[in-house]
């Protein structure tokens, strides 16, 4: 890397000032939001809401000054990416926390973290949903296609497809979907994106057993978040695409037990 001059360094450090006062800002907010936090009421739901979208406006400052480096200084900062990776998945977790981390599971098993959070609406919902998936997009283009955390990505990805899921409020799904219904374009772009997230994590998965890791546990979740677009699209009343679904699960499971079965004499012989 060439060696950074005077003139340049002054520059850098002038540009991202504002971003590094806002960076303590946003640290400092945190630690404020997280003080006498008592848990499964709702005070305590939104407070992670409002967390998980303060970590989204600070992994955002974090990849506008690994901007300003390329541009200045002519090279990626390695360190400050990472800062905006952990705040991502701090992001992601705060959310979790609101919402829940079940993939495939039915409504009822997380219907009372939503019901602490019935104020807030589906269209914050939505817009809270489309900034974390921004975020990542930006993370993932200033990582670079050849990045070290690849495979990382995969499992982030998922966990923001399950947060996608979860946040929705599937008992007013149907009340929301009419044309009369305030709410109608956020939850019609809502559950159109959760599905594309559903497979597409299902894909990544298996792609990151096939290539990466060869675990079987990679293989299973790849087979749950099938799992939870069939049960979506039976709520909604999408029988073929549930049936269609249903088949590709049949196909992935009977891999996956064939693999799981060469694993095991594999070991048997060693």
């Amino acid at each position: 890397m060439a060696k950074v001059n005077e003139h340049d360094r002054q520059l850098y450090d002038e540009k991202v000032s504002s971003y590094v006062e806002m960076t303590k800002t946003l640290l400092k907010t945190e630690k404020t939001l997280l003080l006498n936090s008592k848990k499964n009421t709702p005070e305590d739901s939104f407070k992670r809401l409002t967390l998980a979208d303060e970590m989204l406006n600070l992994t955002s400052n974090y990849i506008a000054i690994c901007g300003i480096s390329q541009v200045i200084l002519k090279s990626k900062n390695e360190e400050v990416l990472n800062d905006a990776r952990k705040t991502l998945y701090k992001a992601v977790i705060y959310l979790e926390d609101a919402v829940s981390n079940y993939i495939d599971a039915p409504f009822s098993d997380y219907e009372e973290k939503l019901n602490l959070i019935e104020s807030f609406d589906e269209n914050q919902r939505y817009h809270l949903i489309r900034k974390m998936g921004l975020a990542i997009d930006l993370l993932e283009y200033a990582y670079g296609d050849n990045s070290k955390w690849r495979w990382t990505f995969v499992e982030l990805e998922g966990r923001f497809a399950t947060v996608s899921k979860n946040i929705l409020d599937l008992r007013r799904v149907m009340e929301y979907s009419t044309f009369e219904s305030p709410y109608y374009d956020s939850v019609t772009y809502h559950l159109r994106l959760v599905k594309k997230l559903l497979a597409q994590s299902a894909d990544r998965y298996r792609e990151k057993y096939e290539l990466s890791t060869g675990q079987i546990p990679d293989f299973k979740t790849g087979i749950s978040y099938l799992g939870a677009l069939r049960r979506l699209h039976i709520l909604m009343g999408e029988s073929e695409d549930a049936e269609n679904v249903k088949k590709k699960m049949a196909i992935w499971k009977t891999k996956l037990e064939a693999d799981h079965k060469k694993q095991e004499e594999a070991k048997k012989r060693a």
